[in-house]
């Protein structure tokens, strides 16, 4: 006889498996978090009478640590259990960001102490984001990973919308201190999450030779797949002109054509949203040659940038954002999706590594430039230039023959161990 509880477990997809669930939720909870304490920490530096310049610092020294230990933290994930270097950088995110509440509660926190949490937090962050990723790759199997994948970044995407949204109340609220408690305590209860991970499913490491034999792998491994690494550097160059347009040109545009920070806080938004629409478009759809597909859809990216030189209306360019949006996100699932088939399950954390370290290591520069390529060529000119170099790059991607040619595969029909082991766990959504 099938009872109701039965029933329910007979109808769990395999990729909604108890390790899914518990990553996706832990996932939902730091972003919720964290959307609101990157808004409480520039704050936190402008009511301690820093000006921009500090922001600024204090938004660099989270970075360095980031473009530092990425590929020591992606080899340390490949080495030790995943889920017990997340739960470490989660409770190193979670000591820092309190030690932050309690300066801003306290009143006068000086410079160097900011500068000093956010670069913990983002040390942690970098030990985090390859450990995170290799997990949830190993975690997920079979013909469903792109939906899998698809419905994990619509929970991050939606859930960092809502951050910012709560996260901007909250200040007005109650003031920035508050938040970062608030995001303290996110990343106690996502810790807690992770440490129920099952890692019974991944087998166990060989002994290595080393910390530097294992990032030599890693970089064999990454640099001996042409669609790889040329997708790598193509998005080292487009995060970085992207992330000049909407850190530095995109609120100077808003302050004099579109009517101040309200229609450019809208217009973000609005690309939030469309991230979110484009996890659900992927929910359904697989094409069939995962990274054109993904590739063509990263040529809209350089709309906005164009909308901002025109100027267009503050309706115009929310649509544009929107339809990026939904766009870029394809180009996301379709790249995971490509990870998890290509990349042997051991070197998962190592390839992100390089993967990330590619993806933010020319940010802090492109932004630093930003201005004095305004007042050399002019902002217009300096945003049609972001806009070309977006679509130049995208096209040479392109010509790239492993990049149009690769496909997805069909998985084996008979039961992979990882789904049966996934299945016999549930007896899941830093």
């Amino acid at each position: 006889m099938t009872t109701p509880a039965d029933s329910r477990r007979i109808r769990r997809p395999a990729w909604a498996g108890r390790n899914y669930t518990l990553l996706t939720s832990a996932a939902v909870v730091t972003n919720l978090g964290a959307g609101g304490a990157l808004i409480a920490a520039a704050f936190a530096v402008l009511e301690s009478g820093g000006d921009a310049g500090d922001v600024g610092l204090v938004a660099a020294a989270r970075t360095l640590p980031l473009v530092l230990f990425l590929l020591v933290g992606g080899a340390l994930a490949d080495r030790l259990p995943r889920h017990r270097v997340m739960v470490a950088a989660n409770t190193l995110n979670c000591l820092s960001q309190a030690a932050f509440a309690v300066l801003v509660l306290a009143g006068d926190p000086q410079l160097w102490q900011m500068m000093l949490l956010t670069a913990l937090c983002g040390t942690g962050q970098a030990f985090f984001s390859p450990a995170s990723e290799g997990m949830l790759l190993s975690t997920v199997s079979g013909e469903q990973a792109g939906r899998a994948f698809a419905l994990y970044r619509m929970a991050m995407q939606g859930a960092g919308i809502g951050g910012v949204a709560i996260g901007g109340a909250l200040i007005a609220a109650v003031g920035p201190g508050w938040v970062l408690a608030v995001d303290a305590a996110a990343f106690a209860v996502a810790g807690s999450l992770r440490a129920f991970l099952d890692v019974d499913h991944i087998p166990a490491r060989e002994p290595g030779g080393g910390m530097i034999s294992d990032l030599r792998e890693g970089w064999q491994e990454f640099s001996s797949r042409p669609w790889l690494w040329s997708v790598v550097i193509q998005f080292a160059v487009v995060n970085a002109v992207v992330g000049a347009a909407e850190a530095v040109y995109g609120p100077l545009v808003a302050q004099d054509s579109l009517g101040g920070p309200g229609p450019w806080g809208l217009a973000l938004a609005a690309f939030g949203a469309g991230t979110v629409g484009g996890a659900l478009v992927m929910m359904r759809w697989k094409p069939r040659r995962l990274l054109f597909a993904g590739s063509l859809c990263v040529f809209p990216l350089a709309l906005p940038s164009a909308a901002l030189a025109l100027p267009t209306s503050a309706t115009v360019l929310m649509v544009i954002m929107f339809l990026t949006g939904i766009s870029i996100e394809v180009f996301g699932v379709s790249w995971m999706t490509a990870l998890h088939q290509e990349i042997p399950e051991e070197k998962f954390s190592r390839v992100s590594a390089y993967d990330w370290l590619g993806s933010i290591a020319m940010l802090p520069l492109a932004t630093a430039l930003a201005g004095p390529a305004a007042n050399a060529f002019g902002r217009t000119a300096a945003l049609w230039g972001c806009s070309g170099l977006i679509a130049l790059l995208t096209a040479a991607v392109l010509c790239v023959p492993d990049v149009r040619n690769l496909e997805r595969r069909t998985p084996d029909p008979a039961p992979e161990k990882a789904s049966a082991d996934v299945e016999g766990a549930v007896g899941r959504l830093g």
